[in-house]
């Protein structure tokens, strides 16, 4: 694009943004047409959630919809809010019985956790969202402005310290106020209810309160004016479009939404709803009183009407929650003693544990408690850490690359590639130079695995399992014992388990990640740059050794954490291990299509159906070609499990039970008169899985008779062992992005662990 296409692409951004003003009858018969444009503060922010749609996640092991809303879709995922799906849900169902006034209307929604869980990001995300929504024509908001020229003697209007040079300025109103708030509470009441009749939705539109103070200045003002005059149709002559515009107006911070940071100061008064100012006191005509133009309005309520306040941080805002008790359900607040202001905004707070022992300090005097009734009016929702591998990895990535997009897979094998994928980081080193490192294979995946695993609570493991089959078991919603696919629905995990209250946090991680990243390597090798290479032992045992030093866990934490590393290791290593395996044994593999018409076969031959051949003709399923497959692919039996190609009763029920029972579990009773088994993907049935590239240290033994795991470091030239390292070496690089760096050391530490048991 050349400068003006920028320019003119900007043009069209604003003008599809903002409409130009209209005047009052104009606006009520534009609501006719859209009445979800009237909606009030918690509908609104309920309308922005879900137009955004949802998606399906698998979360501690049980498939979840997933408003994506909270992925921060507008801004390619920088502030999405990973995992914590049932919390969101759950606050979207308050947002919901809110809304509808079901119930929770006096209710102030509370988004608790530790620290490194999500709740900042939350914050952005709304902002975020409401702001692109408001962009949007079905997400328009609408507030007024006043003009007093020309209705008798006046020095105009201000509000703040701003001064007036025109009588002719227009003043928005400073808290957004509802266009509908100018009519008179009958003729509202009418209006809202014909725009209910004409909504298609169960939440009805809600429009309560009276203009705000500064905008009933100019009302009051206006209407005096006209009726000293003598003008019949006051309320005409007072809205009418000289006086009164509608204007839509994108909401930020500051315009629709208020947020009150940790660091903010001031009175109380002044954090809630601004300030009075001494100088526009004096300047302004009060009529015996004070005068709502020298107001300020920057408090946080003053800047959330109309949607959304947010008190962050809010064990920093105690001394204000009490204040805020009545704000949901009266819906008002006092500037002053005289003058009080109408609030429709969703109230929110965000903390970490300490507001809560802030607020128990009194709990032992039972109903003596002075907090007690504040309490009451909390609702709270608790943000835990990620227990999902997946989750943990994503955001690792994110922690160390800025690569904010969000991981929606199509696929779970996307995933798996997504969490074992390397990374590689320019960093500047002691002598100034800039330098890649590259996080290996499995080295974030070993890291957020760890991670993961000091989340977990362990007292509700069942027999046989460890931290790391449970992590397995959140993230995939399956286990793979042998042949057969355990789901998590056949263990029994307690509902009480502490699982995502306390562990590693992401920050503890990201900070060990980024030391390794600008320590001095103590790897050489005479032709590989290893000493870029960051290796998944690597972090594993940086993660252990800090534990002890880092202030964040205390020496009870510590000791528990040490003890997780070692079955998480054990895992690494194994996915380590099949790399190597799968690349040595590439070209041995089973192609699919031989996989996808073994299962048909089978299928046929157990349903006595015939299958139709390359001709178009049906024939029978052929039994010589099933009985390869089981013995020389599947390698589960021999000739004498066979009577010629008729299988004896063992094979018969492997078939059934392993293939057929599997197939019918994915896709056989979904199935229709289109159903075809090349429909089916083979690697959801366990026992094909393996044939599709699962070996073992067998197979190499038995396909490379003069293989030596030994020699693998620095084979002899001419010998089987240096024509395979170099084969796998380049197959781990073209399979599974391995650099020839990486896939030497991953290669060497696993034959160094075969070495061992190979004779």
């Amino acid at each position: 694009m050349r400068g003006e296409e920028f320019i003119d692409a900007a043009d069209r951004a604003l003008e599809e943004t903002y409409e130009a003003p209209t005047s009052l009858g104009e606006y009520v018969g534009m609501l006719f047409e859209h009445p979800y444009r009237a909606a009030h503060a918690s509908k609104y922010l309920l309308d922005a959630i879900e137009h955004a749609g949802t998606r399906t996640v698998i979360e501690e092991g049980e498939e979840k919809e997933r408003y994506r809303f909270f992925d921060d879709p507008w801004n390619d995922g920088e502030h999405a809010i990973l995992g914590n799906t049932e919390v969101l849900n759950d606050f979207v169902d308050d947002l919901r019985s809110i809304a509808a006034g079901r119930g929770k209307g006096e209710k102030i929604l509370w988004l608790a956790g530790p620290t490194a869980t999500g709740k900042s990001e939350l914050k952005r995300c709304l902002i975020n969202g409401l702001r692109e929504y408001s962009k949007t024509e079905r997400g328009r908001r609408y507030t007024v402005e006043w003009n007093v020229a020309g209705a008798g003697e006046t020095p105009g209007l201000t509000y703040g310290d701003r001064e007036v040079d025109d009588e002719d300025d227009w003043y928005e109103s400073p808290v957004q106020s509802h266009p509908l708030t100018v009519f008179p509470d009958d003729v509202r009441a009418e209006i809202v209810a014909e725009l209910n009749d004409r909504l298609d939705d169960h939440i009805p539109v809600r429009v309560e309160g009276d203009l705000d103070p500064f905008c009933r200045e100019a009302y009051e003002y206006l209407e005096e004016q006209y009726r000293r005059q003598g003008v019949e149709e006051l309320f005409s002559a007072v809205t009418s479009p000289k006086h009164l515009r509608v204007k839509n107006f994108v909401v930020d911070v500051g315009r629709g939404i208020g947020v009150l940071h940790s660091e903010d100061e001031g009175q109380p008064k002044e954090r809630l709803v601004g300030s009075w100012m001494a100088g526009m006191l004096r300047e302004l005509d009060s009529r015996g009183r004070k005068n709502p133009q020298a107001f300020s309005y920057d408090g946080v309520l003053s800047q959330g009407n109309g949607l959304l306040t947010i008190v962050e941080d809010a064990a920093q805002h105690a001394d204000l929650l009490q204040k805020l008790l009545n704000v949901p359900d009266e819906g008002r607040v006092k500037l002053d003693k005289g003058i009080g202001m109408d609030i429709d905004t969703q109230l929110i707070i965000i903390s970490n544990p300490d507001l809560e022992a802030q607020l128990n300090q009194h709990a032992d005097r039972e109903g003596k408690d002075p907090l007690k009734a504040l309490k009451r009016r909390l609702d709270k929702r608790e943000f835990g850490y990620l227990t999902n591998l997946s989750l943990e990895a994503q955001l690792l990535r994110r922690e160390l690359t800025n690569r904010t997009e969000v991981w929606d897979a199509s696929s779970r094998d996307q995933i798996e590639e997504w969490i074992r994928e390397p990374i590689s980081v320019s960093v500047r080193d002691s002598t100034d130079s800039v330098t890649e490192r590259e996080l290996a294979p499995h080295t974030i995946e070993a890291a957020a695995l760890y991670a993961v695993a000091s989340r977990l609570d362990d007292s509700d493991l069942p027999g046989g399992l460890d931290l790391v089959d449970k992590a397995m078991l959140f993230d995939r919603g399956s286990l793979q014992e042998g042949d057969e696919r355990v789901d998590i629905e056949e263990f029994d995990f307690d509902d009480g388990a502490t699982d995502g209250d306390h562990g590693i946090p992401v920050t503890y991680t990201r900070d060990v990640l980024a030391g390794l990243l600008h320590d001095e390597p103590d790897r050489f090798d005479e032709t590989l740059p290893v000493e870029r290479i960051i290796m998944p032992r690597d972090i594993l045992d940086e993660m252990a050794d800090d534990l002890r030093t880092a202030p964040v866990f205390s020496n009870a934490e510590a000791a528990e954490f040490e003890e997780r590393v070692v079955p998480v290791k054990n895992h690494i290593f194994a996915r380590q291990e099949e790399d190597v395996l799968d690349a040595m044994m590439r070209d041995k593999r089973v192609d699919q299509e031989t996989v996808e018409e073994y299962i048909e076969h089978v299928y046929a031959w157990t349903e006595g159906e015939k299958i139709e051949n390359e001709r178009g003709e049906l024939e029978a399923p052929d039994l010589l070609k099933m009985k390869v497959f089981e013995v020389e692919h599947l390698g589960r039996f021999s000739e004498d499990d066979y009577e010629g190609d008729k299988p004896h009763e063992q094979v018969r029920k492997f078939r059934t039970e392993k293939i057929i029972t599997a197939l019918n579990r994915h896709a056989w009773t979904q199935r229709d008169e289109e159903f075809h088994v090349e429909d089916v993907n083979p690697k959801e049935i366990p026992v094909i899985r393996t044939v599709l590239g699962s070996h073992d240290w067998e197979d190499v033994r038995r396909t490379y008779e003069d293989f030596d795991p030994r020699q693998w470091s620095n084979p002899p030239g001419g010998t089987e062992t240096a024509d395979l390292k170099e084969t796998t070496i380049e197959n781990m690089q073209e399979m599974f992005d391995y650099s020839e760096a990486s896939a030497e050391l991953t290669s060497r530490h696993v034959m160094s662990q075969v070495s061992y048991k190979w004779d």
